[in-house]
């Protein structure tokens, strides 16, 4: 199949045709990524799309299970005692035991939130020959647009491409994004830095510390924005939308649209997180895992790839990921003791960044750590 000129081999072809490297180098120089597949209007998807079986129908990992994801109301939470308390304690055990929750009534208007998704979804049905000016695998360009940013490294492509939006620390010139989704971005990271200070005094306290400590140590410093475009796929069964990972960062704050297929792993099942109208999805990342030395969870999660579509959602990962910061982060020693050591070795946010993207999407770059 021909996508603007490129050659992408299904896998009914036959198997010696197949060169790995040179499909993912034609899929990206087509710069039109997985919507460009669609557009094409291909019946199969391209052999570079295919998981290994057991990484989404494996019998061990799937199931019903009694487990939900717990809603969290945040009304009135700033102004009512008791009901911070009783919030405090809930999130309290969510990180702790699931490692995600659900957030409602968190001061972002579900109008801003449905404006966001469209504004992600016209920018990712305009024309090829006008997206293509922003694709890159430059990270310092005030706008990422691609499909899977760890696309060599993976062993796996995924079915979604994305937009990316460094907004903290050093927000870039608003007149260089692209009009067509320009004052969304601008506005809409400012609005989830607001909830993400909110949500990391109420981890402190669920920590049993004071409610800016981890905002001090600078767990808010940094926000990127990561704007996922998951087109219909013709055969979801044999991909995904996202392999099984989990995010290297503090924490993630995510809107996903009504057509759902986000799950996590829970004790070695698949457990739906179930789009609930105007909320926001927060997971536990990996470096907050590693400052409470496991006492918070960071699990594996993963997309299914659907036929309906596209499916559309918004990540705000709370770190300052690739950009220079000598800070050093391991275990709170607050939350140490002789019964309970520190476990992991400290390092830069920088040095944790840069060994997750080496290693590609569904390593833990925690194991590099460990003591």
């Amino acid at each position: 199949m021909a996508v603007d000129g490129c050659i992408l081999t299904p896998l009914s072809k036959v198997d010696e045709n197949y060169h790995r490297p040179t499909e993912l180098k034609a899929f990206d120089e087509s710069k039109a990524g997985v919507k460009g597949l669609v557009d094409a209007g291909i019946t199969e998807i391209p052999r570079i799309f295919y998981q290994p079986p057991e990484d989404y129908h494996s019998d061990n990992v799937t199931g019903e299970t009694p487990y939900k994801i717990p809603v969290i109301n945040l009304e009135h939470v700033d102004r009512n005692s008791l009901k911070r308390k009783f919030t405090i304690d809930r999130i309290r055990e969510a990180s702790e035991k699931l490692g995600f929750f659900q957030l409602i009534n968190h001061g972002i208007p579900a109008a801003v939130l449905e404006e966001m998704k469209e504004a992600v979804k016209r920018f990712n049905e305009q024309f090829t020959e006008v997206k293509k000016q922003y694709y890159t695998r430059n990270t310092t360009k005030p706008l990422i647009y691609n499909s899977n940013f760890d696309l060599y490294s993976a062993a796996a492509t995924n079915w979604r491409d994305t937009i990316g939006y460094i907004s903290a620390p050093v927000p870039p010139n608003p007149q260089d994004l692209p009009e067509i989704i320009r004052d969304n971005l601008v506005d809409y990271s400012k609005r989830v830095m607001e909830i993400g200070n909110f949500l990391f005094e109420l981890l402190s306290e669920a920590l049993g510390l004071s409610s800016n400590y981890l905002k001090d140590i600078g767990c808010c410093e940094g926000l990127a924005i990561g704007c996922h475009y998951y087109p219909p796929c013709p055969q979801p069964h044999l991909t995904l939308g996202a392999s099984e990972h989990s995010d290297n960062v503090f924490i993630t704050v995510l809107y996903q649209d009504h057509i759902g297929g986000l799950q996590i792993r829970h004790q070695k099942k698949w457990v739906d997180v179930p789009p609930v109208d105007g909320a926001l999805v927060v997971n536990i990342g990996e470096l907050m895992q590693l400052i409470t030395n496991d006492r918070f969870i960071s699990v594996a999660h993963r997309v299914l790839a659907k036929q309906e579509g596209p499916r559309i959602s918004v990540a705000s990962f709370f770190s300052t990921l690739y950009l220079p910061n000598s800070k050093l982060y391991g275990p709170i020693k607050e939350l140490l003791s002789e019964e309970n050591s520190a476990k992991y070795r400290e390092t830069t946010i920088r040095d944790f960044h840069l060994q997750y993207r080496a290693d590609g999407l569904g390593t833990s770059s925690l194991q590099h750590l460990k003591l």
